[in-house]
C-alpha cells in the first residue's frame, strides 16, 4: 500500500534559487537519512516541468504536485528520490543549503 503524501514543512522551505528560479532549502541542519516527505504525484503522459522518471526508459513518469518538485539538479546530490516516492537526505545538509538531486547526464 502506498504511503500517504506529505512534506516536512518544519524541515524545508521554497526560496529563490541561483540554479533555477525556485529551489527547496533546509530550514535547519538535516542529518543523513532524514525523510523529507513522500511525493504527491499523478501519472504523466509526457515529459515536462516537474515530471519525475522512475525508470531509465521514461515509461514510469510522475508529475510531482507538492513542494518537493522544487528540488533542483546538482552534483554532488544531497537528497534522493526513491521508488517508493520518498525523498531522503543522502548526507548531512547545513541549514540554509539548497537540496539537490542528481537527475542524470541529460541535466549536466
Amino acid at each position: 500500500m502506498p504511503m500517504k503524501p506529505y512534506v516536512r514543512h518544519d524541515l524545508v522551505l521554497v526560496q529563490t534559487s541561483d540554479i533555477h528560479g525556485k529551489g527547496l532549502f533546509a530550514r535547519q541542519r538535516l542529518p543523513a537519512g532524514t525523510v523529507l516527505g513522500v511525493l504527491k504525484t499523478k501519472p504523466a503522459r509526457r515529459n515536462g516541468p516537474y515530471v519525475l522518471w522512475l525508470d531509465d526508459d521514461g515509461e514510469e513518469r510522475h508529475r510531482v504536485l507538492c513542494e518537493l518538485r522544487y528540488i533542483n539538479h546538482g552534483r554532488p546530490a544531497n537528497v534522493a528520490y526513491y521508488d517508493d516516492l520518498t525523498v531522503v537526505t543522502l548526507k548531512a545538509v547545513k541549514a540554509g543549503q539548497e537540496l539537490l538531486h542528481d537527475y542524470g547526464e541529460d541535466w549536466a
